[in-house]
């Protein structure tokens, strides 16, 4: 038995560091270890049963090709049944067949990769896979299904500003959790928000669910999904008017406050109250703390952006910060993703500069299999991910990627929804059993580390099957990197404190950026903006957003569908992953009030539907969710419904205002009672 250091690349903020007990070469247990001193040896309870998911029986050991005359549409309890065991060298050569064949026929942008690296470091995505696409000149996928409205929103007014570190949450004296639920990711920022409370803070959560943290907060705000910017702009406004703005801050540091007050003047609080559902008073009391308190701290969470206010809504919160002058002091200000203190670059590992091709918004993928053409997308390589089960308007992915003249490759470490639409399937290592090197972007730390053991079966890495695609179709350049560690150096050397860098990763698997692990905004971060001032007004992005630059779109909401979907995060998965764990009926929880309406009892058979399809499940009945509102947690597989889909079949593939986000909660639905049994 040995223990080994490893890091969690998962997608959540906090960028654990692990310890990881090998016997016989197999993991047994994972735990928390303390070379990270914020995660400090806890870590959450999904990655404690990683060892459960890496040798469970959903597990892909080795390559499968899809059997003769068995249709993509053909559903099995046993996803076996539908291929036959191939050797890495056949799977690879029908690949290779095939993309060649794509090509050579409809040329490089008919063929399109699926796929999001956010549960992925730096030698597993962007690296080989990226230079295999551009040199195939295969359609680009935007990576836009998470952060970024959020990232567009940040770039516009800040630039590349990291925010307030988690430890530096115990300093604050009022704390706004705007759209983000830590005790479901994120939670090592849990223990510092309960220390800042103990020591005298006030908590305010802006949610339209009651939350963990809601319970004990002295405000909670329910607004309607969506309805953020104009509360946001409300608050902004009640400053205006109140005097409270800090004028000797925003006179140094901040441009374009005239055009945004005139967009924040339309929404006095009694209207933006109404708009959002709640109490012109709450909202009167959650400014008057705001305008007292110092330090006071905005946490602004992923959930504000997943909608067709999305862009605008996460920069009308950033906002408020500098119009009241919270920065400059520690514990003070804002914190989104801080991933932004780092430089690092895979660029010198890609070794080819982006080709000009055709741009698929991965948010429309459904889209794209089923409509484009000139070239039309005949081939499709998924990795790190899972579009069947994840991606907005479902059935529609659902039907391009069921096509019979669609050829698709999964790569994959357990037989996913995604797996059930492939032609070939590859095994895919788990990152403890593959070197790799991972940045949080919630907590200020690098982390580099090897393979904790051997991988299942026959799995092999991004990095290496992406390496032999490149050899088989010609694609493979003299002095490409080839060596995992040596791209890992190169990645590093990119930041202009590589040197240091390296040095600590190599002395003790963990660094921190150079501005170290706990910065100060306007103390020893400023705006990245080409100026280095806050900026609250941008002539291209006015142009571009629908509504105008801070412009409020209305609820999509109907009388036919007048409840909104929303699908947050929850403390079993990561997005889909470790969907494969669970054995239990999804549910939709409802309020009270809404259900009694569709005389729908807790426990009861649900028929949730809108136009773009419809999801059976069971109901949850309580007032932790808002009236108004139902929801559903992300991630949910195929197996965990009677209809077998997820919420993601009932949303809508728009785009939000800015960046291209998706809309996951702008779907709006009717439910109604359903009999279990069918």
């Amino acid at each position: 038995m040995t223990t080994t250091s490893q890091l969690c690349p998962l997608d959540c903020p906090d960028a654990c560091s692990l310890s990881v007990t090998v016997e016989d070469g197999r993991v047994t247990k994972v735990t928390g270890d303390h070379r990270n001193p914020v995660t400090a040896g806890y870590i959450c309870g999904k990655v404690r049963r990683f060892p459960k998911y890496m040798y469970g029986a959903d597990r892909v050991q080795r390559p499968y090709i899809r059997r003769a005359g068995v249709s993509k549409e053909a559903r099995s309890e046993d996803p076996l049944k539908a291929f036959r065991e191939a050797t890495w060298d056949e799977a690879l050569e029908v690949v290779t067949q095939r993309f060649a064949g794509v090509r050579e026929e409809f040329g490089g942008q008919a063929i399109l990769p699926a796929c999001y690296g956010g549960s992925n470091g730096y030698l597993s995505h962007g690296v080989t896979d990226e230079r295999f696409f551009r040199r195939l000149g295969a359609s680009r996928l935007l990576p836009t299904i998470c952060a970024a409205p959020s990232g567009a929103a940040q770039a516009l007014t800040y630039g590349r500003m990291p925010g307030v570190a988690f430890q530096d949450f115990a300093h604050a004296r009022l704390i706004v959790l705007w759209g983000m639920n830590p005790s479901s990711s994120g939670i090592h920022a849990v223990p510092f928000v309960k220390e800042a409370v103990k020591a005298g803070a006030r908590l305010v959560v802006v949610d339209p669910r009651q939350i963990q943290l809601a319970k004990g907060a002295d405000l909670h705000l329910a607004l309607r999904p969506g309805t953020d910017l104009p509360v946001a702009l409300a608050l902004a406004n009640w400053l205006f008017e109140h005097g409270r703005i800090d004028e000797a801050f925003v006179a140094a540091s901040v441009v374009g406050v005239t055009e945004f007050r005139e967009r924040a003047a339309q929404w006095p609080i009694a209207r933006a109250a109404e708009v959002a559902g709640v109490a012109p008073q709450d909202l009167e009391t959650l400014a008057g703390w705001y305008a007292d308190a110092s330090p006071a701290l905005i946490r602004c969470g992923w959930g504000v952006e997943r909608n067709r206010n999305g862009a605008s809504a996460v920069g009308a919160v950033l906002a408020l910060p500098a119009l009241a002058g919270k920065f400059g002091v520690r514990g003070g200000g804002y914190t989104m993703s801080n991933s932004r203190a780092w430089t690092l670059s895979t660029e010198p590992v890609v070794g080819q500069t982006p080709p000009t091709v055709r741009e698929v918004n991965m948010n429309q993928l459904g889209r794209a299999l089923t409509e484009l053409s000139n070239p039309p997308i005949k081939a499709l390589y998924v990795y790190d991910g899972n579009p069947a089960s994840t991606f907005p308007d479902q059935e529609r992915v659902r039907r391009g990627m069921a096509r019979p003249d669609l050829f698709t490759v999964v790569h994959e470490q357990v037989w996913t929804d995604s797996c059930r639409y492939a032609d070939v399937v590859l095994p895919a290592p788990t990152f403890l059993e593959q070197p790799e090197m991972y940045r949080g972007y919630g907590n200020y730390v690098l982390q580099k580390a090897g393979a904790a053991v051997p991988p299942v079966g026959l799995a092999r890495s991004n990095f290496d099957v992406f390496l032999a695609l490149c050899d088989r179709l010609g694609l493979s350049r003299e002095g490409d990197v080839r060596d995992v560690e040596v791209a890992a150096r190169a990645i590093v050397a990119a930041d202009p404190d590589g040197e240091r860098i390296w040095r600590e990763l190599g002395e003790r698997g963990l660094a921190v950026p150079t501005i170290g692990n706990a910065p100060v905004q306007f103390g020893d971060l400023f705006p990245g903006t080409p100026d280095g001032k806050v900026h609250l007004w941008d002539e291209a992005a006015d142009a571009e957003a629908p509504a105008g630059l801070w412009g409020y779109q209305p609820d999509p909401a109907t009388a036919q569908y007048p409840l909104a979907l929303i699908s947050p995060s929850s403390a079993d998965r990561i997005t889909g992953t470790f969907g494969n764990l669970r054995a239990k009926v999804a549910v939709l929880s409802i309020h009270p009030r809404d259900a009694k309406r569709r005389s729908v009892g807790d426990g009861d058979g649900l028929r949730v539907f809108n136009a773009l399809g419809e999801l059976h499940c069971v109901a949850r009945v309580t007032d932790e969710v808002r009236p108004g509102v139902v929801e559903m947690p992300k991630g949910v597989w195929d197996r965990e419904t009677s209809s077998g889909n997820s919420a993601n079949a009932l949303c809508p593939d728009t785009l939000s205002d800015l960046g291209g986000g998706a809309c996951f909660n702008d779907a709006r639905v009717q439910v109604e009672r359903r009999s279990l049994d069918g």
